[in-house]
């Protein structure tokens, strides 16, 4: 299976596209050494999410590597974002640019189909049958699509992230009631260091953000990129710093509450 489902009871689905980590051991020999410490996986989003149960959320989760195929990605490869660097359905480089496959062995045309109908084709199918069932059930929903990042990577953008990167596809992907009970939420914060966060800043929300959020059928899509600083060691061996991610994990809680609590007030009676 090339992800898992966890279906919930409230009108909410959290996706996370890019947290596997395997890479079938057909294609191993294809890729650098390097690639396959998957360095640029959406590190810990299930330990960094562990509230989602007591929500009540429905939870999907990838289990390969982005370096096989981009879930975020549209099917025919259309660019994000003009202009700017993008990473392909299939990517070929590193965040820093660098080449992920050993000389001559990256995909061609039909191996990037066939990584499509293997592995991207199914998690799709899955999400949307499960954001279905949550408008069949509850008549709405709200999808949350979880990712992370390093807060400095210069092939991708400028200088530093915001903390908190708020994505809404510049307001189509979810109702502006839902972007403002965010952004109070962020600016709400009490604390001496608050967060930084910015809503359609670079990131605006992926494939899955303006593809799936749909309002006038009663789908609100927002995507979170966060930086990874605020919960993990961004370097080597990436690993997950309990003590950054409980000073952050109340007010991700509190985000995604609310996020959800202005989704449901839309159609209250």
């Amino acid at each position: 299976m090339s992800f898992s489902l966890h279906t919930g009871s409230v009108p909410l689905l959290v996706s996370m596209p890019h947290i596997g980590t395997q890479i079938p051991d057909h294609l191993q020999a294809h890729y650098t050494p390097r690639a396959l410490a998957v360095e640029d996986t959406d590190w810990h989003l299930a330990q960094l999410y562990n509230f989602l149960p007591k929500l009540g959320a429905s939870v999907l989760q990838a289990q390969y590597s982005r370096y096989v195929i981009d879930l975020n990605r549209p099917p025919d490869d259309t660019p994000m974002y003009p202009g700017a660097a993008n990473t392909e359905l299939c990517p070929t480089r590193f965040f820093n640019g660098e080449a992920l496959y050993r000389e001559g062995c990256a995909p061609d045309t039909s191996e990037r189909l066939l990584r499509r109908q293997t592995y991207w084709q199914p998690y799709h199918t899955a999400l949307r049958e499960e954001l279905a069932r949550l408008v069949a059930v509850h008549g709405y929903a709200l999808l949350w699509d979880a990712h992370s990042i390093r807060s400095q990577i210069p092939w991708l953008f400028e200088g530093t992230l915001p903390g908190l990167n708020i994505g809404t596809a510049s307001g189509l992907s979810a109702h502006i009631e839902i972007a403002r009970a965010l952004d109070h939420t962020c600016q709400s914060q009490t604390h001496n260091s608050p967060v930084s966060h910015v809503i359609n800043g670079r990131f605006k929300g992926g494939y899955i953000t303006r593809h799936y959020g749909a309002p006038e059928q009663h789908v609100h899509a927002v995507q979170l990129e966060m930086c990874q600083n605020l919960y993990m060691q961004e370097t080597a061996p990436f690993a997950y710093d309990p003590a950054r991610a409980e000073q952050i994990q109340p007010l991700l809680e509190t985000m995604v509450t609310a996020a959800l609590q202005a989704c449901q007030q839309l159609y209250a009676p």
